[in-house]
């Protein structure tokens, strides 16, 4: 009798123990969160580098990556204009062609590492964070900026893609989340949290 209950307290302590290590503060779930983020749009530009390359482009992973060769606002991809949106709305004065570059990498980069800290708290509040986390996670960032970019005037509407299209953005979008969900399972795992990682 003495010997089960000495087990049953040992159990539950066992259990308090697993679960106070367990427990991300706010903070350390969004710090890990930025820097997931970031190998999560590291991992998505090299595959679109990948592709980029084995359809015939020459430029080194620096200079696709800082897209250097684009001079206009109107051949910037997205996030370029986004970013001069942004600053010409709220500096109420105009960007000049010279920060295309600049301005593509700065806002690209800071929404997949915002994109990290969200998915840090959310993933965080979960206790075990799981590589599998980065699959939803993936979608529904590739299904909002189909949402918001449109609306933006930036893209078409969605149903005007192809197939074609829409898989390989979002395929480059889950390789984002995965590899956001991994690189916050394995920073975690300092704090005694994924005993599991998938």
């Amino acid at each position: 009798m003495r010997g089960s209950l000495a087990k049953s307290v040992q159990a539950r302590s066992d259990r308090r123990g697993r679960n106070s290590r367990a427990a991300i503060s706010p903070l350390g779930a969004v710090a890990r969160g930025v820097v997931a983020g970031a190998a999560g749009t590291l991992a998505m530009d090299a595959l679109w580098f990948s592709r980029y390359r084995r359809s015939g482009g020459d430029s080194d992973f620096a200079g696709w990556e800082f897209t250097l060769t684009v001079s206009t606002w109107d051949q910037a991809p997205a996030p370029a204009q986004v970013g001069q949106r942004l600053f010409e709305g709220l500096f109420k004065r105009e960007l000049p062609v010279s920060r295309v570059a600049l301005v593509n990498n700065v806002t690209h980069w800071a929404f997949g590492v915002l994109g990290g800290a969200q998915y840090g708290i959310l993933a965080g509040s979960l206790g075990h964070p799981r590589v599998r986390y980065g699959v939803p996670f993936g979608a529904s960032v590739w299904a909002g900026g189909y949402v918001v970019l449109p609306a933006a005037k930036l893209y078409k509407p969605i149903w005007e893609y192809d197939t074609k299209t829409l898989a390989k953005d979002l395929s480059a979008h889950l390789v984002y989340g995965v590899g956001t969900a991994t690189a916050f399972a394995l920073l975690s795992r300092s704090n005694g949290n994924a005993t599991a990682a998938v």
